[in-house]
């Protein structure tokens, strides 16, 4: 599978995604002969000797700005993997708008300038069952911030996908075609459910392949990061990223699966 030049996709996840207050685990351990104590008790999980991912803060719109303007200077674009919508429980969601209208406006204005593209990250990026995806007192959560498990019903996916995109394309105001799995679990009936409500481009940590009319991209032409890179490390990370990059050309992930669809459907009339 080819691609052309120099092209690069430059993805940022986890956008308005719960899991970055509710998704607190460890994976430490310690055992000594009978005794086993795990990383996970309590609130040993939530100090940082111990913990794997726990809580951080969104990002704001000063860092959405100074983005914007690096983006610019370096001549490069941006997806941005949007979970649409916040739970605070089981039966109460909030849409990332709502949750965070700041954020959103200025997410808004960066699709206007063309710097950015929405894709969508979910609706929740996590199971919603008996409220799964929050914090145990003994064990790790973490397979409960992925969406889209097998043993997810299809209805129950197909609804979560269905009003992500009415949320993320009604407010932003543009075609939302690229999909980024959370936590890069997704299955065949996924897949099907979300090419029937428009989404075209699959990027996650998978093989680059065809699925029917979707392009799964991959990652071999990614560079993917999280809003807790940003948020950890400040705006200069991102600036040292694209520094270290010189001479590659950024673009959207729906670009690069334009060009993965083109060069299939070259190499198929050759």
């Amino acid at each position: 599978m080819s691609y052309f030049g120099d092209v690069l996709g430059l993805r940022l996840d986890d956008v308005g995604a719960c899991s970055k207050r509710y998704e607190v685990y460890s994976d430490w351990d310690w055992k000594w002969k009978k005794f086993k104590v795990s990383g996970n008790w309590l609130f040993l999980k939530y100090l940082p000797p111990f913990r794997k991912w726990g809580p951080h803060r969104e990002m704001t719109p000063d860092e959405w700005l100074k983005i914007y303007r690096l983006l610019e200077s370096y001549k490069a674009k941006l997806t941005v993997a949007v979970t649409a919508a916040w739970p605070e429980s089981e039966n109460r969601l909030v849409s990332f708008p709502q949750k965070f209208p700041e954020e959103a406006a200025v997410l808004k204005e960066g699709v206007s300038e063309g710097l950015i593209e929405i894709a969508n990250h979910g609706l929740t990026h996590c199971v919603l069952e008996n409220n799964a995806f929050k914090p145990k007192w003994f064990s790790s959560n973490c397979r409960y911030h992925r969406e889209f498990w097998k043993w997810i019903p299809p209805e129950v996916q197909e609804d979560h996908i269905r009003k992500s995109q009415e949320i993320l394309q009604r407010f932003f105001q543009t075609e939302v075609v690229t999909f980024v799995p959370p936590g890069n679990v997704f299955t065949d009936v996924t897949l099907e459910i979300a090419e029937r409500f428009g989404l075209r481009y699959i990027s996650c940590n998978t093989v680059p392949r065809l699925h029917g009319g979707i392009a799964i991209v991959g990652e071999r032409r990614v560079l993917s990061f999280h809003d807790k890179d940003i948020v950890v490390n400040g705006v200069s990370w991102l600036c040292k990223l694209l520094r270290n990059n010189i001479g590659k050309q950024f673009c959207f992930i729906k670009d690069l699966g334009e060009m993965m669809l083109a060069s299939t459907t070259k190499n198929h009339l050759a």
